[in-house]
């Protein structure tokens, strides 16, 4: 008796490893694991079977989804883990070099949303999971944006380039919301209002902001931007106008900073009237869009009237 239940418990262990080498082979590819920033998500599957020595059906479903959730949260440890925060750092960077980063990461993963599964005739058992890229708490923001000592103020406007007009842009797109935008600031009233509530913007000078604008989007198409959880947004001369300094930290967590899409009209996060300006080049490996100085004064000076750079308006399209 003795000897057969020492041969069971070492055809168990065979199997068990068996599977591990499985999913140890299949992460070193391009594993399960996709990175959406679109839907703000990371989703990753799992796979597992039974060992041999199960006693029923029952126990042989129960041990392999048990071994299918597993491999799922080393899949989406691995897919978390090659976000990229920047355009040149990734999650895994704090991963490796920071144990809180590392604790709260394996945390979150343990209580990732099992979104379906099922187990196929050959009896391996596929489960999908899924964890998100932005939350108060529980997601790979809070645990890997670091958190500025304080806010800082959106920069002015460059004084010696004069901010572009909308009719004047070269983006050649077709925005399915309604972009209702005056063909010259000609009409616009001699004061404007002061800089939105709450908002680090300086006020938009008098006369210069056409104002009502709901958003921000930003036209990458065919420059090969890179989605990144923390963009910086620049102008020609490599000056910084938006990026998380100048943002409320917990809604940065929280949002996110910008959304991306490849369809704008499916740019719903930036209103129903968006500033649409085109990328004139990318900075910081293919991350931040970089606008001419021109677009990057009326972004600075639009945002100084209805605060959309403060409320995160902003979209990639890509």
């Amino acid at each position: 008796m003795r000897k057969l239940s020492k041969c069971l418990v070492m055809m168990a262990v065979s199997a068990l490893l068996l599977v591990m080498m499985a999913a140890s082979a299949f992460a070193e590819g391009n594993g399960t694991g996709v990175v959406d920033f679109e839907t703000g998500t990371v989703t990753a599957k799992g796979f597992g079977v039974a060992p041999p020595n199960a006693i029923n059906a029952g126990q042989a479903r129960i041990l392999a989804r048990r071994a299918a959730v597993v491999d799922g949260y080393r899949q989406l440890v691995e897919a978390i883990k090659g976000v990229n925060v920047t355009g040149d750092t990734t999650v895994e960077m704090s991963y490796v070099t920071s144990d809180v980063v590392k604790t709260h990461i394996d945390a979150m993963v343990q209580g990732a949303q099992v979104v379906s599964e099922q187990r196929d005739p050959d009896g391996v058992y596929e489960v999908t999971m899924k964890v998100s890229l932005y939350g108060v708490s529980n997601s790979v923001a809070s645990a890997v944006m670091p958190k500025p000592e304080v806010q800082e103020a959106f920069p002015q406007p460059v004084a010696d380039v004069a901010p572009s007009t909308p009719t004047q842009s070269s983006v050649s797109v077709s925005v399915s919301v309604n972009q209702q935008i005056p063909a010259t600031t000609s009409s616009v009233p001699a004061t404007q209002p002061a800089a939105p509530k709450g908002s680090s913007a300086a006020a938009a000078p008098a006369g210069k902001a056409i104002g009502g604008y709901t958003g921000l989007i930003i036209d990458c198409r065919g420059l090969g931007l890179k989605a990144v959880m923390s963009p910086v947004i620049k102008n020609a001369d490599g000056q910084s106008i938006y990026g998380y300094k100048n943002l409320d930290y917990n809604r940065v967590v929280s949002e996110g900073m910008a959304g991306y899409t490849s369809d704008i009209s499916r740019a719903a996060r930036a209103g129903a009237n968006p500033l649409v300006v085109k990328a004139v080049s990318l900075d910081g490996h293919n991350g931040n869009p970089v606008l001419s100085v021109a677009d990057a004064n009326r972004v600075l000076i639009e945002n100084g009237a209805t605060g959309f750079l403060d409320n995160m308006n902003v979209v990639f399209v890509r």
